[in-house]
């Protein structure tokens, strides 16, 4: 069975299309009009082992925080359609991810329940006018509509652009992790979540 979805989140602020296919060869475009953004889906799809598409609009010319957060928001909801009952996946993973001076720790449970824990603060500068808290909003979007429980923590690092890149790429591998098949059904002692 496909585990694959398409989903389009349309505001007033942005406009978001995500086709995702959890199972194809790694490949896919961004265009979202914000550079480092489209860097950072470029990094999940490597990383992940992902198909990913996403075109994206948005009021760039207020901020970049719509844009980014919607595009979590799209993601969440298209892992989440192409996961359907989440039965039969590994559920639980986590990575680590060095960067140069910078080690990132991701770890995710696919639980149904949205949490997000994010430790990172205080770093310095941006990358393309992307800070870590837009990286933040970004995330709680994921988690709170793929339903997952997605804790981050940067272990070492300062500049925000390898503390970030570093996140993402912890992010991409911890989620192939945790969607992978497993013959065992549902990690779950509640039974289906």
């Amino acid at each position: 069975m496909a585990r694959s979805a398409r989903v389009e989140r349309v505001t007033g602020e942005t406009r978001v299309q995500v086709a995702i296919d959890l199972d194809a060869a790694p490949g896919g475009e961004s265009a979202s009009g914000l550079g480092f953004l489209d860097h950072m889906l470029d990094q999940l799809v490597r990383h992940g082992r992902l198909r990913l598409d996403v075109t994206a609009q948005g009021d760039l010319h207020v901020d970049v925080h719509h844009l980014v957060e919607d595009c979590g928001i799209a993601l969440g909801q298209a892992v989440a359609q192409a996961l359907g009952d989440r039965v039969g996946i590994e559920r639980y993973a986590d990575a680590f991810v060095p960067m140069d001076e910078t080690l990132a720790h991701v770890v995710l449970d696919l639980s149904g329940r949205p949490t997000l824990v994010f430790d990172p603060s205080g770093f310095v500068g941006d990358a393309g006018g992307v800070h870590p808290y837009h990286l933040r909003e970004f995330l709680r979007g994921f988690a709170n509509h793929a339903g997952a429980t997605v804790h981050v923590r940067v272990l070492a690092g300062e500049e925000a652009h390898h503390v970030m890149e570093a996140i993402v790429k912890a992010f991409a591998r911890a989620l192939h992790g945790a969607t992978r098949r497993t013959h065992d059904g549902l990690p779950s002692t509640k039974g289906l979540l």
